[in-house]
């Protein structure tokens, strides 16, 4: 079985494409024929192991596939790890049928982004109709769907975060009403320019460090931060309960993961995310396909912020 295995810790160069014996399948797990693997910026954390859950090597990466099972179901599934190879295993609850009208991009692009973007406004944020929302990274897989989910929810205002002017155009045609660099030397006060100087109620924020620190700045009285990853490696400084008490401000954290501990709150996000899909209201951006074996170029295109969208692998190249 054509596979990248990750056999120390590191940067892009450490996905090695390897052959390894199929997986094998244990009771209450379902075995899948991978026609695409979604690549998630989690995965880049899990090469360098500074994932929330630290990763044992060696290891196939990947934690999302789209396939088909031994009796010909096609499904969308979580498998943790496995995912960048030709065969994965994933547990029972994790799998998911997709209906024919559902692609394998998007397909991906709903399971972990569009779950994603859908719980951070409804569930972290609690978005409410008429607010003003701010997503960061709005041209990546989580921030494209969110704008178009915010613009669904009726978001008074949405200001999109991206680090070109193609990214900051994309957003905007995704219904953004303003777009702005993250790089601007005061964050704090673009976002508030492109609020018409107003605070704002809602960030959905994964840079971390500068990104956070002037985003909490910018919230309204009782807004909320909704943080859902650190990819820029830094820490916040600007988290001090005071900071927090002077604007009333709430910082909500994300992990995916614990969604699954809360009966039918996925099945639900993915419920309203696929009939949207189908119903052409909600567009997963495809950003691109690489053969598996170029799983690295996949990571190294990521971190250097070259791509848009949902990015996929083809496990048969």
């Amino acid at each position: 079985m054509r596979a990248i295995q990750i056999n120390e810790f590191g940067g892009p160069e450490v996905l090695t494409p390897v052959d390894l014996p199929e997986p094998t399948v244990g009771p209450g797990q379902v075995l899948i024929s991978v026609d695409r693997a979604g690549i998630n910026y989690a995965d880049t954390h899990n090469a360098d192991n500074s994932y929330l859950a630290p990763a044992t090597v060696p290891f196939v990466p990947g934690g999302e596939v789209v396939g088909h099972t031994p009796d010909g179901r096609r499904v969308v599934a979580l498998t943790g790890n496995g995912g960048y190879a030709e065969l994965a295993v994933a547990p029972e609850p994790f799998v998911f049928d997709v209906p024919p009208s559902i692609d394998d991009v998007t397909a991906l692009g709903l399971i972990v982004q569009g779950t994603t973007a859908w719980l951070l406004l409804r569930q972290s944020a609690h978005l409410e109709p008429g607010e003003s929302v701010v997503v960061h990274a709005a041209a990546g897989g989580v921030g494209s769907l969110a704008v178009q989910l915010a613009r669904a929810m009726g978001a008074g205002r949405i200001i999109a975060s991206a680090s070109s002017p193609e990214k900051r155009e994309l957003a905007l045609s995704l219904g953004a009403d303003a777009a702005i660099d993250p790089a601007a030397e005061d964050l704090t006060a673009a976002i508030r320019e492109a609020n018409g100087g107003d605070r704002v109620d809602v960030v959905l924020e994964m840079t971390g460090g500068r990104v956070f620190d002037q985003s909490l700045r910018a919230l309204a009285p009782l807004g909320r931060l909704a943080f859902f990853g650190m990819a820029s490696r830094e820490q916040p400084s600007h988290l001090d309960p005071r900071n927090l008490l002077s604007h009333s401000s709430t910082v909500a954290g994300l992990w995916l993961p614990h969604a699954f501990t809360k009966p039918g709150l996925v099945q639900r996000a993915l419920t309203d995310l696929v009939q949207a899909a189908t119903a052409d209201t909600l567009h997963v951006i495809p950003g691109g396909e690489y053969p598996l074996s170029e799983a690295r170029r996949a990571h190294e295109d990521m971190l250097a912020r070259r791509t848009t969208g949902k990015l996929v692998l083809d496990p048969t190249r």
